[in-house]
């Protein structure tokens, strides 16, 4: 019996087997894609945008400022709703796609399920060289979305309609697979995007996913107990991965039982309680005196769900050279490295097997009483550090006016910047899982693109809270359009300007190795005579959001209020001191290149500080 076809263009079956995709969270089915971000331009306007037109209330797609943060909003929108559903982003042929490298590169880095549909050149090469084409004379094949291979987990280029066939289920599996998730890029020649196909019905007969979960091998959770056994001094290190796993629970209740510290990396902030007595702090370089002291005397590590990246390990300081690490990961990748005992599988039914294996074990009292003090120490200091009034205007004394003002379920979103250190080290977690800090690729601009695409999400489940925005004056010149999204569409963010004069935390930087401040504060940049401070409420309520500007963290408290009750976006904007107000306490060691030749005796008296902390550093591959 010959199978039901329908003939349709390439754009319009990836548009139909999109519309038809469904997965079930929290015991609610809906859709997988939860539509899409697109600038149309001539590469995908007249086909993708024809195929799109009819599927607008189930596929909504939201018009972007700004291709780039296009992508920072998918990425927000993926990580709000934990990697179960994801976003497409559509752009032009040329420099509309090429725009989204960098959010490419973000997502890759964070592991976030984007799907990118960019336009391309002809395949039949008949009207070539075209508009925004780049030509290599030796390789016609060669064109600038080639350059997506690098900061996407699955690249195809569709040169014949059947191929989506393959491409698209292909895309997908790559995208909802917690091992190898990230961003996926399919490019769309502009001819082929109009061709047409006789497609098998049942390529678009509804299909409900799940997201799969690896149990661990027996044999490796037998291995990675008997070392937790013997552990004296053991911690926790709980990732992002807790979080994408459902494991918050899991993790919690496994703690408690063995008595096991817990400390937090960025990504994993908000994975337990600010409250709970086992919670010790952020650990690294943008971490806490409590999370690093027990870090570094620890004998046995048990990290959970995280990638280890250097602001977590202290570029490989932060732990003692003899502590064993078991690494309990669903990415093989990540559970294996710097020579770790490998656990790999699902967090949630690696942490359950781990509790089974482990039985009556707890942890030294004498090693949790130590712990607990040391998270002691560190609740009276950000105490301290964050009480309004105590010092000039800091960073610092905004996260904790806003962090006592705020419902516990309102989300808060920062990147790059010095912000991602102060909010890591201060904020007090009131519910779990409401912490977007983007510091897998540090990514400027995307404080405010990324929240958009969160409130989307947080509007979709929780629409009576708030997505909160911290963001730097230098991160707001950068990319500041999506205000005016959040105001087209309906989705109320509150924005934090904290305005330093410049790249604050880069000046920091600069002169904690011994170097003058240059090019990186307004006021130190010579090609800028005259600098002046731009007017950013002005500027926000041009884009027609409410805006005001504060003088001290007392008034922004109340402004904050203010934002609440507001019935669409709000910036409020206060000047921070560049230079005090900074958390001094539990920065562990990181790598960073400093000149080992100079004529400058201060850059030369750092360097040899520096390196002499290298002695610390951990060697295993």
């Amino acid at each position: 019996m010959t199978e039901s076809t329908l003939r349709l263009t390439t754009a319009q079956a990836i548009i139909k087997y999109l519309a038809n995709q469904f997965i079930v969270v929290d015991g609610q089915e809906m859709r997988l894609c939860g539509g899409g971000f697109g600038i149309f331009g001539h590469g995908n306007v007249t086909c993708l945008g024809e195929a799109l037109y009819d599927v607008q209330d189930t596929l909504p797609l939201y018009r972007g400022q700004n291709e780039q943060s296009m992508g920072f909003a998918a990425a927000g929108y993926a990580k709000q709703w934990l990697r179960q559903r994801f976003m497409f982003c559509t752009a032009s042929a040329g420099p509309g796609t090429s725009n989204l490298l960098t959010s490419a590169a973000l997502a890759h880095a964070n592991r976030l399920p984007v799907l990118l549909l960019c336009g391309d050149t002809y395949v039949t090469r008949l009207p070539d060289p075209v508009l925004q084409q780049l030509e290599h004379f030796g390789n016609p094949t060669l064109g600038v979305n080639d350059a997506f291979k690098a900061v996407t987990r699955f690249w195809d280029r569709i040169t014949h309609p059947a191929q989506i066939l393959q491409s698209l289920p292909a895309a997908l599996a790559t995208m909802l697979d917690p091992a190898d998730c990230g961003p996926a890029f399919i490019g769309l020649p502009q001819d082929v995007q109009g061709w047409t196909f006789d497609y098998p019905e049942s390529f678009f007969a509804k299909r409900v996913h799940r997201i799969r979960r690896q149990a661990p091998d027996t044999d490796e959770v037998a291995d990675a107990a008997t070392l937790l056994k013997t552990a004296k001094r053991p911690i926790i290190i709980a990732g992002g991965g807790v979080q994408y796993s459902g494991a918050v629970t899991e993790l919690t209740d496994f703690a408690t039982r063995h008595d096991i510290p817990v400390v937090e990396t960025i990504a994993g902030r908000a994975n337990l309680l600010q409250d709970h007595p086992l919670n010790i702090g952020p650990v690294g370089v943008t971490g806490s005196d409590s999370a690093n002291a027990i870090a570094e005397r620890a004998d046995v590590i048990l990290a959970v769900g995280t990638r280890l990246p250097d602001f977590t390990t202290g570029s490989w300081t932060a732990f003692a050279k003899d502590a064993r690490i078991i690494g309990l990961n669903v990415g093989r990748h990540d559970a294996m490295k710097h020579l770790s005992m490998p656990v790999i599988g699902d967090a949630k039914l690696g942490i359950t097997a781990l509790n089974d294996a482990l039985g009556d074990y707890t942890a030294p009292g004498s090693w949790t009483d130590f712990a607990k003090d040391e998270r002691a120490k560190w609740v009276a200091y950000t105490d301290e550090i964050t009480k309004v009034g105590n010092g000039p205007n800091s960073y610092a004394q905004a996260i904790r006016a806003v962090n006592d003002l705020c419902d516990p379920r309102d989300r808060i979103v920062t990147a790059a910047g010095g912000l991602p250190a102060e909010v890591t080290a201060h904020w007090q977690t009131k519910d779990t899982g409401t912490v977007d800090v983007e510091f897998g690729y540090s990514c400027m601009g995307y404080e405010i693109a990324g929240g958009w695409g969160a409130r989307i999400a947080q509007h979709q489940r929780e629409p009576d809270k708030d997505t909160i925005v911290f963001t730097g004056d230098g991160s707001y010149l950068m990319l500041n359009s999506d205000i005016y999204s959040s105001v087209l569409t309906d989705r109320k963010l509150i924005i934090l300007v904290l305005d330093n004069g410049g790249f604050a935390v880069i000046n920091k930087l600069q002169n904690n190795t011994g170097n003058e401040s240059f090019n990186n504060l307004i006021a130190d940049t010579p090609t800028m005579p005259a600098p002046f401070t731009v007017d950013f409420e002005a500027h926000a309520a041009s884009m027609g959001a409410h805006a005001e500007t504060v003088s001290n963290a007392t008034e922004l408290g109340e402004a904050f209020k203010r934002a609440k009750e507001a019935d669409k976006t709000s910036v409020i904007v206060m000047q921070v001191d560049p230079y005090d107000g900074w958390t001094t306490q539990g920065h562990a060691w990181w790598e960073v290149g400093t000149p080992h030749v100079t004529d400058n005796p201060k850059v030369a008296e750092k360097h040899a500080e520096i390196e002499a902390e290298r002695a610390k550093q951990r060697t295993g591959v």
